[in-house]
C-alpha cells in the first residue's frame, strides 16, 4: 500500500510539493470559458496563506464542487502546490470534509482563519478611550460610546471587508483604529493651519466620523468561517446606508444630540467612500468628511499594498504579481547582478 501522504500546513507547503492540508473553502466563484462551459475558481486557506484551485467542468471534483462544496466548511485535502503567475494554486488529488477523528492529527478550525495580529482588548480600550478624550461634544461622544459597548462584540471579531483589505476576525477593529489614529493627526493639523475657517473644523466630528464610518460592516458581513461573505441585507442596501441608519436609530436615544451635529455625522458616513462608482451616494461636503475619506482610503490602499509585499523579502523577483488588490505590480528592489 502507498504510504499515507505527510500532513502539512498550507502555508508550510513547498511549489511542487505534494501534501495533505487542512483547509477551509473560503471562496467558490463560478464562471464560463468562450466556449460556454462552466467551471469553479475554488479558494482554500489557512490561517496565512490562501491558494486557488480551478475546478473545470470535466474535472472528477465538477459534480461534487456544484453541488457539495461550501464556502466555510473545513476540508481535509491532498494535493500539489503550483507557485503560477495568479499566485499559488493548488492541483487536487483527493478531498474530504473534516470529521472528529481528524484532531488525532492536529485539525483546529482556529488555525485556519486569518486574525489580526494586534491584541484585540488593546485595540478597543485605546478605541472608547480615544472617543472619551477626543470627542468634546458631550452628546456626540454618548453617541460614540453608546454603540461601541453595545456593538463590542462584532466590533471585536469583525471583518473590515470582504476580502480586498484587513479581510480578517478582527480586521474591522484594527481598521477603524488605524483610520481614527490617521484622523486625529489630520484634524489636529488642519484645525491649527486653518484657525479662522467658519464654521471651524470639528475634530470631535471627525474622531466620531472616523469610528463610526464603517459601523454598516458589522451588519454587511459575515464570517469569519463563512468567508466574509455578504448578508442578505449587505446585498440588497449595504454598509454605508446600514451604518446611517443604525446610527440615526441610536440617535433617538441621546438626549441633546442637535440635528447638525447628527446631519454631519451621517454626511460624514455617507459620503466616506467619496464617490458613487465606489459607493457613496454623496461625495464628501463638509472639511469633517473630506479628512475621514482620506484617513480611511490611506489605510485601506497601503494595507493592500503592504500585503502584496509580505513575504517579498525570500523573492528574488523585483516586483510582486498582479494578483492583488490594487491590480498592480509593486517593486520589493532591484535584484543582485550576476
Amino acid at each position: 500500500m502507498p504510504a499515507e501522504a505527510k500532513i502539512v500546513r498550507l502555508v508550510d507547503l513547498k511549489p511542487g510539493q505534494q501534501a495533505d492540508c487542512f483547509v477551509l473553502l473560503s471562496g467558490k466563484d463560478r464562471a464560463s470559458t468562450r466556449d460556454g462551459k462552466p467551471y469553479y475558481r475554488v479558494t482554500f486557506r489557512d490561517a496565512a496563506r490562501s491558494a486557488t484551485a480551478m475546478v473545470w467542468s470535466d474535472s472528477p471534483w465538477f459534480e461534487a464542487c456544484d453541488g457539495m462544496w461550501k464556502v466555510g466548511t473545513c476540508y481535509k485535502v491532498r494535493g500539489r502546490l503550483v507557485d503560477s503567475s495568479y499566485g499559488p494554486q493548488l492541483e487536487l488529488e483527493k478531498i474530504r470534509v473534516v470529521d472528529e477523528t481528524d484532531r488525532a492529527d492536529g485539525f483546529n478550525e482556529s488555525d485556519l482563519v486569518k486574525s489580526t495580529r494586534f491584541d484585540i482588548e488593546a485595540m478597543f480600550a485605546e478605541l472608547k478611550t480615544l472617543a472619551v478624550d477626543r470627542i468634546d461634544c458631550e452628546p456626540l461622544r454618548r453617541l460614540v460610546v453608546g454603540i461601541l459597548e453595545e456593538h463590542a462584540d462584532a466590533i471585536k471579531r469583525g471583518s473590515a471587508a470582504r476580502k480586498n483589505h484587513h479581510a480578517y476576525a478582527g480586521g474591522y477593529l484594527e481598521h477603524v483604529l488605524s483610520v481614527t489614529r490617521n484622523a486625529r493627526f489630520l484634524a489636529d493639523k488642519y484645525a491649527a493651519d486653518y484657525p479662522d475657517m467658519q464654521p471651524p473644523l470639528s475634530k470631535s466630528l471627525v474622531i466620531a466620523g472616523a469610528m463610526l464610518h464603517d459601523i454598516g460592516k458589522l451588519i454587511e458581513l459575515e464570517g469569519p468561517l463563512t468567508g466574509m461573505r455578504r448578508t442578505a441585507e449587505g446585498e440588497l442596501i449595504g454598509h454605508i446606508v446600514l451604518g446611517r441608519d443604525l446610527v440615526r436609530d441610536h440617535a433617538r436615544k441621546v438626549e441633546g444630540l442637535d440635528r447638525e451635529t447628527l446631519l454631519r455625522l451621517e454626511h460624514i458616513i455617507l459620503a466616506h467612500q467619496n464617490l458613487p462608482e465606489w459607493g457613496s451616494p454623496v461625495e464628501p461636503r463638509t472639511p469633517e468628511a473630506l479628512l475621514v475619506y482620506f484617513a480611511d482610503d490611506v489605510d485601506a490602499k497601503f494595507h493592500m499594498l503592504a500585503a502584496a509585499l509580505d513575504g517579498g523579502a525570500v523573492s528574488d523577483e523585483e516586483f510582486t504579481s498582479r494578483d492583488n488588490p490594487m491590480r498592480r505590480a509593486v517593486f520589493r528592489g532591484l535584484r543582485p547582478k550576476a
